[in-house]
């Protein structure tokens, strides 16, 4: 039997620490994931909500509302963010959870969103259960993670929370539309000359539920995960030139075929993160041809990859590797190419005590687990700028996400919700 589950239903002394069995009700959990996936629906289990529109403003109304019906105090920041505060018996930094409310579109009821309900979900419950904390304990929608309107708004809502929006950033950021952010925000009675005023400096521990986004821990056959890391993540956009010529006409041994260097360069970096291993991953996600036509030797392949790896130094391995490879087939190909860096974070390791405090609660509260690092980014790399970070992943149905298909099941995400809250009390109380 897990061990946690022999733990007395409501206290176990563990040293001097006094560790709680924690209820999360299903029920609520259930209700509470439909009722405000009902805000940008599409088809029986799509989400289509992005930032500042109509269907994010119906989303964050009805999270305000449920922190208030939570008994939590609520505000909301100058990009949007809505908070939900239980304030505490000290003026210590306070202990902050949460994730994101926009979406892919469409994506899933699940990314993002179980965070920030979670978040609130385990506030209720400590609130209800154990009082007034030491530390105050915050719940946070973040406005924006996804880029799904603003393809270069970048962790909108937690990069104004760590100040990291410059005054230029409100026109720079536009829309696939065209409009920029800065109009997005007035549509919405949000000023964007006050966006400074999101900033915080009193927030000392941050603590992220995501669905994992990934197969493993459904390969491992386990409900979650204490992420230990998060992945270090390098765009690129390249372009490869050659001699535009006659399919038939023109021999193999003279050609300068940008196309065939290129089929070299992907198998090779795609093969480089094969043989480092997990996790290291690297993906081709676009290749534009020119001409693209059958009978010609193209003039030209522009393409991305996209690498990642939450260790800094096989991080710095895998980009070189790739880039060598690039110098090394266009070099002995006789083609031009040239490439720039779109994106580039660093990996992002959580911090090592709550990393520690979240495996002790999860044992106590009877919750199978393993730890790992994120494959993926999340606004807790953002936090990290002002708090101290770690994650927890739900087990993802069939490694699912950014799709209306993505999936989670109660009983995964109350044992997810049981740690967060477990972890927040060990952190607070």
């Amino acid at each position: 039997m897990v061990v946690g589950l022999l733990l007395d239903k409501y206290e176990r002394q563990r040293g001097n620490v006094s560790t709680k069995y924690i209820e999360i009700d299903p029920a609520f959990v259930e209700k509470t994931i439909l009722e405000i996936s009902a805000f940008g629906a599409v088809g029986e289990t799509g989400i289509s909500r992005t930032v500042y529109s109509s269907e994010w403003v119906g989303a964050t109304d009805y999270y305000a509302d449920a922190c208030a019906a939570a008994g939590l105090e609520v505000h909301r920041d100058a990009v949007g963010n809505v908070w939900g505060r239980l304030r505490g018996s000290t003026n210590e930094k306070s202990v902050a959870s949460g994730s994101h409310i926009d979406s892919q579109t469409p994506g899933g009821r699940y990314d993002g969103t179980l965070g920030a309900l979670a978040a609130l979900i385990a506030l209720k419950a400590l609130k209800e259960q154990f009082g007034t904390p030491r530390r105050t304990i915050e719940a946070v929608a973040f406005c924006e993670e996804e880029s799904s309107r603003f393809p270069n708004a970048n962790y909108w809502g937690s990069r104004a929370v760590t100040g990291r929006i410059s005054p230029e950033d409100p026109e720079r950021v536009i829309a696939f539309s065209g409009e920029t952010i800065a109009q997005a925000m007035r549509d919405v009675g949000l000023d964007p000359a006050r966006i400074p005023e999101a900033r915080r400096d009193d927030i000392g521990s941050f603590v992220e539920l995501h669905i994992e986004q990934g197969p493993i821990l459904e390969q491992a056959g386990l409900p979650v995960a204490i992420v230990d890391a998060i992945t270090g993540i390098r765009h690129y956009r390249g372009e490869i030139r050659g001699v535009q010529n006659h399919a038939g006409a023109f021999p193999m041994d003279i050609r300068h075929d940008p196309l065939a260097g290129f089929a070299e360069i992907a198998s090779g970096m795609i093969n480089t993160a094969h043989r480092i291993g997990r996790p290291a991953v690297t993906t081709i996600g676009r290749v534009v041809v020119e001409p693209n036509f059958p009978g010609i030797i193209p003039a030209k392949v522009g393409f991305t990859i996209d690498a990642r790896h939450p260790d800094p130094q096989v991080r710095d391995r895998l980009y070189a590797m790739h880039e060598g490879l690039m110098h090394e087939v266009a070099a002995r190909r006789g083609l031009e190419i040239d490439w720039e860096v779109m994106l580039d974070h660093k990996p992002s390791p959580s911090d090592p005590a709550i990393v520690s405090t979240l495996q002790r609660v999860a044992a106590e509260q009877g919750v199978p687990f393993m730890t790992m690092a994120s494959g993926a980014g999340h606004d807790s790399q953002q936090m990290a700028a002002i708090a101290d970070v770690a994650m927890i992943f739900v087990r993802s149905k069939d490694g699912r996400s950014h799709t209306p298909d993505e999936f989670s099941s109660i009983e995964d995400i109350v044992a997810g919700v049981r740690v967060l809250a477990a972890g927040l009390h060990a952190l607070a109380y």
